[in-house]
């Protein structure tokens, strides 16, 4: 079962046009490692979104947070992701991530 797209931004589909072959493969290597192993779709999500939010991605934050309510995650559960990197990547780091949750939640 393959995951439901989300709207991809515009520079990647630029990128997709000018280099078909690169695009694709990297599409292919997502979706086996999302799929590889016994991680229920949630779980995945919020660990791809800890991931986002540690990195202080933006783009892949908000793009988490939306596929992450699609898997069946509460608010509250991507706001408790979220919340867990204080500790790791400082408090302002966090709260830059928690706008940016916020933006995605309508709060």
């Amino acid at each position: 079962m393959k995951r439901r797209r989300v709207p991809l931004p515009p520079a990647y589909r630029q990128f997709k046009k000018e280099f078909p072959a690169i695009a694709e493969a990297y599409e292919r290597l997502g979706e086996a490692c999302h799929w590889q192993g016994p991680l229920e779709p949630k779980t995945r999500e919020l660990i791809k979104l800890g991931i986002a939010v540690g990195a202080g991605l933006e783009g892949a934050t908000r793009s988490h947070v939306r596929r992450a309510l699609e898997a069946g995650a509460t608010p509250e559960e991507i706001r408790h992701a979220a919340l867990l990197a204080t500790t790791t990547i400082g408090f302002p780091s966090m709260m830059r991530a928690m706008r940016w949750v916020g933006d995605v939640l309508g709060k």
